[in-house]
């Protein structure tokens, strides 16, 4: 079932504030001046409930509403290259239910060590941490690293240089190989690796989406921060030996084409993905990116278009409907979203 729009939603009133001085511009974008960014009407998009999350639904409505779980702190990285076909994606698999999906981008948890300090590029933790709308620099320290931890880890892709102008070389095999591994199995942090390889995160090259709240239901919830990056030249991806079972190169376009199929279940071909649609596989932030990169021409206007202005959009789905017979299809999760490209289907 494609995502339906529904009827317009009126923001709340704004609480009285005052004027800014003539002139005076508010509000902070990474790599850009400050600039004021007008309030805009908010619309209401419905999409299907991942099937991982079913059990959870099923508890939290038989038994009311209650205390949600605490959220643990994520990020999660769109990587994107140009193709033949459009924009394309690096979509992976994970396996057992996932508040991130079982079709994901790249992403996991944060460590305590993605707080220690290294060499870094690009704009500093606390005008990341305003854009992030986290007020914490430190916490800022701990998404940015994370996500370029974890996109390592899984795919062997590396945003960091010796300097502001240069990224790794292959840094996903050869004699990067071991320090990859050692990176997984957490016998050493990003911070640490890029000490003694005498590198700096370029955190220059991450543009921040939004952040996304797992629904109030789930038996476990993430607190992410949801980044995008162009894969840089020379770098191939790979999966550490063991570890994962599926990630592909796929087109935007391709993608949301088949989305009421089965394609990308398909593909995969395990027994938890076969015969299912898309929106019964990923999370609402994973579909509403995927369509950006759908609507734009290169990963260059898809990247420009993420620009953010103030802080990131903070987003909690909520459940709506009622179970539908053994397959649960009367769930279905409601995201109010800010007008423009974001409330397109």
């Amino acid at each position: 079932m494609s995502p339906s729009p529904v009827p317009p939603r009126p923001s709340p009133a704004p609480e009285p504030a005052s004027e800014p001085a003539p002139g005076r511009r508010v509000g902070l974008a990474v790599g850009h001046g400050p600039i004021h960014r007008a309030q805009r009407e908010l619309q209401s998009r419905v999409f299907e409930l991942p099937e991982g999350e079913l059990p959870a639904a099923r508890s939290w409505w038989v038994h009311g509403e209650r205390r949600p779980r605490a959220a643990r702190r994520a990020s999660s990285v769109a990587v994107v290259r140009d193709g033949p076909n459009g924009v394309e994606t690096l979509l992976r698999y994970r396996a057992g239910p996932t508040p991130l999906g079982s079709v994901a981008f790249p992403g996991g948890s944060l460590d305590g060590s993605d707080e220690d300090g290294c060499p870094w590029f690009g704009p500093t933790a606390a005008q990341w941490s305003r854009v992030l709308g986290v007020g914490d620099h430190r916490l800022a320290r701990r998404h940015l690293t994370g996500a370029l931890r974890e996109l390592y880890e899984e795919t062997g892709i590396l945003l960091a240089g010796p300097d502001r102008f240069s990224v790794a070389s292959n840094p996903g095999g050869g004699e990067w190989q071991q320090a990859r591994t050692a990176l997984d199995r957490q016998e050493v942090s990003l911070p640490e690796l890029m000490g003694r390889r005498g590198f700096g995160l370029r955190t220059d090259l991450l543009r921040a989406v939004g952040r996304w709240n797992s629904p109030h239901f789930s038996h476990r919830r993430f607190d992410t921060q949801y980044f995008a990056a162009a894969v840089p030249y020379g770098q191939e991806v790979s999966l550490l030996e063991g570890k994962g079972h599926w990630a592909e190169w796929l087109p935007a376009r391709q993608v949301l084409a088949g989305r009421d199929a089965a394609a990308v279940g398909d593909a995969i071909g395990r027994p938890d993905t076969v015969g299912r649609s898309l929106g019964r596989l990923t999370v609402p932030a994973v579909e509403l990116l995927l369509e950006r990169m759908a609507a734009a021409g290169s990963t260059v206007e898809f990247l420009m278009g993420l620009t953010v202005r103030g802080s990131v959009p903070e987003h909690t789905p909520e459940l709506q409907g009622a179970p539908d017979g053994p397959e649960g299809g009367g769930f279905n999760l409601a995201v109010d979203l800010p007008g423009g490209q974001w409330a397109r289907p």
